[in-house]
Protein backbone atom coordinates (compact mmCIF):
# COMPACT_ATOMS: atom_id res chain seq x y z
CA UNK A 1 0.00 0.00 0.00
CA UNK A 2 2.81 2.24 0.81
CA UNK A 3 5.15 1.83 -1.76
CA UNK A 4 6.93 4.83 -2.71
CA UNK A 5 10.08 4.56 -5.30
CA UNK A 6 11.98 6.64 -2.60
CA UNK A 7 12.33 5.81 1.06
CA UNK A 8 10.45 8.03 2.93
CA UNK A 9 12.99 10.41 4.42
CA UNK A 10 14.09 10.74 0.87
CA UNK A 11 11.03 12.27 0.15
CA UNK A 12 10.76 14.20 3.23
CA UNK A 13 14.39 15.56 2.59
CA UNK A 14 14.42 16.59 -0.97
CA UNK A 15 10.89 18.71 0.42
CA UNK A 16 12.63 20.67 3.09
CA UNK A 17 15.81 21.13 1.35
CA UNK A 18 13.80 22.47 -1.86
CA UNK A 19 12.16 24.43 -0.17
CA UNK A 20 14.90 26.13 2.32
CA UNK A 21 16.70 26.69 -0.81
CA UNK A 22 13.85 27.99 -2.57
CA UNK A 23 13.07 30.57 0.55
CA UNK A 24 16.87 31.59 -0.09
CA UNK A 25 16.59 32.45 -3.30
CA UNK A 26 13.36 34.69 -2.59
CA UNK A 27 14.96 36.56 0.00
CA UNK A 28 18.30 37.32 -1.97
CA UNK A 29 16.40 38.17 -5.10
CA UNK A 30 14.42 41.23 -2.98
CA UNK A 31 11.24 42.29 -1.83
CA UNK A 32 9.96 43.59 -5.53
CA UNK A 33 10.06 40.05 -6.26
CA UNK A 34 7.17 39.08 -4.04
CA UNK A 35 5.84 41.83 -3.72
CA UNK A 36 3.04 43.35 -6.51
CA UNK A 37 3.34 41.09 -9.04
CA UNK A 38 3.28 41.72 -12.91
CA UNK A 39 3.01 39.04 -15.68
CA UNK A 40 6.76 37.98 -16.17
CA UNK A 41 7.05 38.09 -11.90
CA UNK A 42 3.84 35.25 -11.88
CA UNK A 43 5.55 33.36 -14.90
CA UNK A 44 9.09 33.44 -12.90
CA UNK A 45 7.11 31.98 -10.25
CA UNK A 46 5.34 29.07 -12.18
CA UNK A 47 8.31 27.62 -14.04
CA UNK A 48 10.51 28.24 -10.90
CA UNK A 49 8.04 26.03 -9.35
CA UNK A 50 7.42 23.38 -12.10
CA UNK A 51 11.91 23.49 -12.25
CA UNK A 52 12.09 22.17 -9.02
CA UNK A 53 9.24 19.78 -8.73
CA UNK A 54 11.63 16.35 -10.29
CA UNK A 55 14.52 17.47 -7.37
CA UNK A 56 11.55 17.21 -4.74
CA UNK A 57 10.07 14.03 -5.78
CA UNK A 58 13.35 12.11 -7.36
CA UNK A 59 11.44 10.66 -10.00
CA UNK A 60 8.80 8.97 -7.25
CA UNK A 61 5.45 10.02 -9.28
CA UNK A 62 3.07 8.09 -6.67
CA UNK A 63 0.35 9.72 -5.49
CA UNK A 64 1.20 9.02 -1.82
CA UNK A 65 5.05 10.41 -2.44
CA UNK A 66 2.97 14.39 -3.98
CA UNK A 67 1.48 13.91 -0.51
CA UNK A 68 4.59 12.95 1.60
CA UNK A 69 6.00 16.27 -0.21
CA UNK A 70 2.60 18.50 0.34
CA UNK A 71 2.66 17.37 3.64
CA UNK A 72 6.20 18.25 4.23
CA UNK A 73 5.56 21.57 2.58
CA UNK A 74 3.24 22.72 4.70
CA UNK A 75 4.49 21.35 8.06
CA UNK A 76 7.65 23.42 7.06
CA UNK A 77 5.09 26.91 6.14
CA UNK A 78 3.28 26.43 9.56
CA UNK A 79 7.17 25.51 11.57
CA UNK A 80 8.33 29.01 9.63
CA UNK A 81 5.37 31.06 10.69
CA UNK A 82 5.51 29.62 14.00
CA UNK A 83 9.18 30.97 14.55
CA UNK A 84 8.54 33.92 13.00
CA UNK A 85 5.66 34.80 15.48
CA UNK A 86 8.11 33.69 18.53
CA UNK A 87 11.12 35.71 17.32
CA UNK A 88 11.88 39.24 16.31
CA UNK A 89 14.95 38.08 14.98
CA UNK A 90 14.20 34.98 12.65
CA UNK A 91 11.35 37.26 11.19
CA UNK A 92 13.85 39.80 10.32
CA UNK A 93 16.15 37.17 8.64
CA UNK A 94 13.16 35.34 6.98
CA UNK A 95 10.78 38.57 6.02
CA UNK A 96 13.41 41.46 6.44
CA UNK A 97 12.66 44.54 7.78
CA UNK A 98 11.01 47.85 6.05
CA UNK A 99 14.07 50.14 4.61
CA UNK A 100 13.58 54.22 4.24
CA UNK A 101 13.51 54.99 1.16
CA UNK A 102 13.08 58.94 1.25
CA UNK A 103 12.77 61.76 3.89
CA UNK A 104 11.70 64.99 3.52
CA UNK A 105 10.65 65.21 0.13
CA UNK A 106 13.93 63.73 -1.22
CA UNK A 107 14.38 59.96 -2.00
CA UNK A 108 18.02 58.32 -1.59
CA UNK A 109 18.73 57.21 -5.34
CA UNK A 110 22.06 54.80 -3.84
CA UNK A 111 19.15 52.97 -1.33
CA UNK A 112 16.64 52.84 -4.29
CA UNK A 113 19.31 51.57 -6.95
CA UNK A 114 20.59 48.28 -3.76
CA UNK A 115 16.41 47.57 -3.33
CA UNK A 116 15.52 48.01 -7.26
CA UNK A 117 13.03 50.49 -6.91
CA UNK A 118 12.72 52.81 -10.34
CA UNK A 119 11.38 56.64 -9.89
CA UNK A 120 8.44 55.34 -11.59
CA UNK A 121 7.27 53.33 -8.75
CA UNK A 122 7.69 55.63 -5.83
CA UNK A 123 5.83 58.43 -7.99
CA UNK A 124 3.61 55.87 -7.94
CA UNK A 125 3.58 55.25 -4.31
CA UNK A 126 3.20 59.14 -3.97
CA UNK A 127 -0.01 59.29 -6.56
CA UNK A 128 -1.49 56.47 -4.66
CA UNK A 129 -1.10 58.23 -1.07
CA UNK A 130 -2.50 61.63 -2.52
CA UNK A 131 1.32 63.12 -1.34
CA UNK A 132 2.52 65.35 -3.37
CA UNK A 133 6.59 65.26 -2.85
CA UNK A 134 7.62 68.07 -0.92
CA UNK A 135 4.62 67.01 2.18
CA UNK A 136 6.46 63.54 2.36
CA UNK A 137 7.77 63.12 5.38
CA UNK A 138 9.21 59.33 5.26
CA UNK A 139 8.79 56.61 2.44
CA UNK A 140 9.53 52.94 3.38
CA UNK A 141 9.50 50.14 0.95
CA UNK A 142 7.82 47.27 3.60
CA UNK A 143 8.84 43.82 3.71
CA UNK A 144 6.10 42.82 1.27
CA UNK A 145 7.57 45.11 -1.62
CA UNK A 146 5.04 48.31 -1.11
CA UNK A 147 5.81 51.45 -0.77
CA UNK A 148 4.05 53.63 2.18
CA UNK A 149 4.15 56.99 2.44
CA UNK A 150 4.13 59.28 6.02
CA UNK A 151 2.84 63.15 5.31
CA UNK A 152 3.99 65.99 7.27
CA UNK A 153 1.03 66.85 9.17
CA UNK A 154 0.51 69.89 7.91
Amino acid sequence: MFDFDLPLWELIARGAIVYCALLAMMRVSGRRTVGQFKPFDLLVVMLLSESVSNSMTGGDESLLGGLVIAATLVALTVLVAFLTSRSRKFESIIEGSPVLIGRDGVFFKDVMKRCRLSQDDVEEALRGADCPRPKMKCAFLEVNGSISIMQNPQ
